[in-house]
């Protein structure tokens, strides 16, 4: 039998870290063959490049070159492109991971051209429409044709929707596969002592949501708080591309450049950046994907955004939502050892890309999808 051929669908840092450990799942069974197809959306070196290299993936095997642009010219991009390389070779199924643009672009080329698409990290809701990664999750689960989750609030969430059951399969968290898959070479990991940091004594800060930093008034407030957390405790900031441009945009390069325990770098490859999460004594994040690591590493996370797709996190792991006002009283919640503990939520486990891939192949042994 042919192998049938499947496109996994990379476009930005969570989107390879979910697509890695499935790449090298399908491409062990015989029945498969994977191919890579990056959008480009995510076209900066260090968040793009790098983390191919340090999750062992190939180049990509279809590069769109799509890059920049407003919410509308990214997704139409990828559509445009997308579409054309399904009409020149059909794959046989098309697997988009997560909620950027380019997911519901790709899944909408496929719900189009009648290609059954599969929803990786499917089910996840903020309840917060003004976020466009709400509206990229609520269009893809309404298009795909299986979905599969991370959770059991992934569930309730698409059967509230009205979603049929049968689309459903929970595989797990498949981006801690990822950390599974890398998890010596992270051990190994020589960032932190590169970087002068002292296990456990020190913390991680990501942010790069508009709400927190497109505006001259939300970022000085956010940089307010993160000197006093720095005089408190030894930072190290990851700054994301659009974070800098907004630092130098409002004048505030200096002044960060000039607080006391606060060092900034630039972003970092997936071996290195878990390599300094793993030490942290606590993490300042308004990411998706940290949640979870830091759920399952059992690392106090705050997260500085009003709701969250990963309720779990809350539930049963270490994350709180918090308000940027209140960062230094939470921040000495940490070191006052009053932060809750958490537990790893079911099927966090790192065998998500094989239940996934068992999955795909029973679908497309039965009844056909259209």
């Amino acid at each position: 039998m042919k192998p049938i051929v499947v496109h996994l669908i990379a476009a930005a840092r969570p989107n390879f870290m979910k697509v890695a450990p499935l790449y090298h799942e399908l491409a062990s069974r015989d029945w498969c063959t994977p191919l890579i197809v990056h959008t480009g959306q995510h076209y900066d070196k260090n968040m793009s490049d790098t983390f191919f290299t340090d999750l062992r993936l190939p180049k990509p095997h279809v590069h769109l070159g799509v890059g920049s642009g407003s919410h509308a010219e990214q997704t139409g991009g990828v559509m445009i492109a997308y579409e054309k390389v399904c009409m020149e070779s059909r794959p046989d199924w098309i697997i988009v991971a997560g909620d950027v643009n380019s997911t519901v672009a790709c899944a909408m080329v496929g719900a189009k051209l009648w290609i059954p698409t599969v929803h990786l990290e499917a089910g996840l809701r903020s309840g917060d429409r003004k976020m466009p990664e709400e509206i990229n999750r609520l269009l893809t689960d309404s298009i795909a044709n299986v979905l599969w989750t991370p959770s059991p609030d992934g569930d309730e969430h698409l059967l509230s929707e009205g979603c049929d059951p049968g689309k459903i399969t929970r595989i797990g968290n498949i981006m801690l596969d990822s950390f599974e898959l890398m998890r010596d070479q992270i051990e190994k990991d020589n960032t932190q002592s590169e970087l002068g940091l002292t296990k456990n004594g020190y913390g991680v800060v990501t942010l790069h949501r508009p709400s927190n930093v497109d505006t001259v008034d939300a970022l000085t407030t956010l940089v307010d708080q993160i000197e006093l957390v720095a005089a408190k405790i030894p930072l190290i900031f990851v700054v994301h591309p659009r974070t800098r441009a907004r630092i130098e945009e409002f004048g505030l390069a200096d002044r960060m450049a000039g607080i006391k325990g606060l060092q900034l770098c630039e972003p970092l490859g997936y071996i290195q950046f878990m390599g300094i999460v793993t030490g942290a004594q606590l993490v300042i994040t308004d990411s998706g994907g940290i949640q979870e690591e830091t759920t399952y590493l059992n690392i106090p996370c705050l997260t500085l955004r009003t709701s969250t797709e990963r309720p779990i996190t809350i539930e049963q792991g270490t994350n709180e939502l918090v308000k940027v006002s209140d960062l230094m009283v939470d921040v000495q919640r940490v070191l006052d050892d009053k932060w809750a503990s958490g537990r790893c939520p079911e099927l966090w486990d790192g065998k998500s890309a094989a239940r996934a891939a068992d999955d795909l192949w029973a679908r497309h042994k039965g009844a056909s999808i259209y």
